[in-house]
């Protein structure tokens, strides 16, 4: 079933239920008015023939009969006369009006009034005056018939106009969930043509600017990708450019970060919002909008799931201990009065992708630091891997920490260390070091969310 389909009904059931309100007021108006006209009709025809019948009785009954002949029929009456012996002398007419017709017996038993005798006693019998609501029950019967037909009628034209109206209001919403699902097959060419209305078009212009920056970054992966194959035969050449691409792609993840993360919480935001706004008002909208929403949280998933496969090229070819050797080698090479002594032992530690990369990162930011903050001559680098845990701590005789401790504003790149460590449940500390220097320490656990 359609939400469409599933608005109109809702729609269409709450139409009914007003109008069974209606009718049961209307009918709740009928009863009463019936059982007024009824009770009325026979309190005053009893109160008339009461004042009248005993001129008549005192002539006796020839004369009562006579009256009551000439008579006829009381509105809402039944009139019979009895003699002493309880026999029927006379009953009044049927009445002439819509005869031939009466009202379903439930329903003049649920508008008409109880039963109401008036008996009138005198010496030569009895006048019963008996209240008689078939009329009345009638009129209200025809009256029942047309306003259900008229509500009939309505709740067709209602749910016809809502279905018609849905069905637009919504229509800009399918195509954007539709897009969102072409997206998530990987078809990054999609793209949403103008929509109407200020909520939809706000979404569909965000989600064609999100689609452009990913398209652009994905070009960027590939031809960062391609080159990696073409110069793969040269490992000196593969460490020249892994410089320049290992730039690129961690432009590329903060770009993802920074800039796409932002147009996807922007559209997942706006989403909720329409959500919030047409909850109670319009069930159709608000389940379309948190539809988008669910699709832009697994879109900022996905985007997320790109960027920790964003690592060195190097380590990825060689692995860790390669990786930092070769770091060192440049390290040497670029600053040749520097000493570097290095002492890897990995042992058996299987290390994830993840790990690798934020120890290659502890290492790139504590060289980084010593020279160009500490002015190191001496730099001793330590990589120690056990069952359990993996361990890297670089000791450099620079000129160690301020004594006011790391100012609040930058080094971003310890920042972004220590939260990428603390991600895999690991520590990152950096303490003074005797007699001078300071020493970084990282600890990264192998646990199985770390294997």
């Amino acid at each position: 079933m359609t939400l469409r389909l599933k608005i109109n009904l809702i729609v269409g059931a709450l139409t009914l239920l007003f109008l069974a309100a209606v009718l049961t007021l209307q009918l709740r108006s009928m009863r009463d008015s019936v059982q007024e006209e009824v009770v009325a009709a026979n309190r005053v025809a009893s109160q008339l023939l009461n004042r009248t019948v005993w001129r008549y009785a005192a002539q006796g009954t020839p004369a009562m009969l006579a009256f009551l002949q000439g008579m006829g029929r009381i509105r809402s009456n039944d009139v019979a006369l009895f003699d002493t012996a309880g026999n029927e002398l006379y009953r009044s007419p049927p009445s002439p009006y819509k005869a031939g017709r009466d009202a379903p017996a439930w329903f003049e038993a649920l508008i008409a009034p109880p039963p109401s005798v008036q008996s009138i006693e005198f010496p030569d019998g009895k006048l019963e005056v008996r209240a008689n609501a078939s009329r009345a029950a009638v009129d209200a019967w025809d009256d029942a018939l047309m306003l259900v037909g008229s509500a009939l009628v309505l709740l067709l034209a209602v749910n016809a106009l809502v279905f018609w109206l849905v069905g637009r209001t919504v229509k800009p919403f399918g195509q954007i969930v539709g897009a969102l699902d072409e997206l998530k097959h990987g078809r990054f060419d999609v793209a949403l043509p103008p929509l109407p209305g200020q909520e939809a078009g706000a979404i569909g212009a965000a989600f064609n600017r999100m689609v452009g920056e990913l398209q652009g970054h994905i070009e960027t992966e590939r031809r960062a990708v391609r080159a990696e194959l073409q110069l793969s035969d040269s490992r000196e050449l593969t460490r020249w450019i892994d410089h320049h691409i290992e730039q690129e792609r961690l432009m590329i993840a903060r770009e993802l970060h920074d800039e796409l993360g932002q147009s996807v919480t922007a559209m997942r935001s706006m989403a909720l919002s329409i959500a919030q706004r047409c909850a109670g008002k319009d069930a159709q909208a608000e389940q379309a909008a948190r539809l988008i929403a669910e699709e832009s949280s697994r879109l900022y998933d996905a985007m997320h799931g790109i960027i920790p496969r964003l690592t060195p090229l190097v380590l990825d070819n060689f692995g860790l201990a390669d990786a930092i050797a070769d770091l060192v080698e440049r390290t040497r090479r670029s600053h040749p009065a520097v000493q570097i002594d290095v002492d890897i032992a990995l042992g058996e530690a299987r290390l994830s992708g993840e790990v690798a990369l934020a120890l290659y990162r502890a290492a790139q930011e504590g060289i980084t630091n010593a020279l160009r903050h500490g002015e190191a001559t001496r730099i001793a680098l330590n990589l120690a891997g056990a069952a359990d845990s993996v361990h890297l701590s670089l000791r450099d005789d620079g000129r160690g920490l301020p004594p006011e401790g790391l100012p609040t504003s930058g080094h971003y790149g310890l920042r972004w260390l220590a939260e990428r460590v603390e991600s895999l449940h690991g520590s990152v500390a950096l303490e003074p070091a005797l007699p001078r220097g300071a020493q970084l320490a990282v600890r990264v656990p192998l646990t199985p969310e770390n294997p």
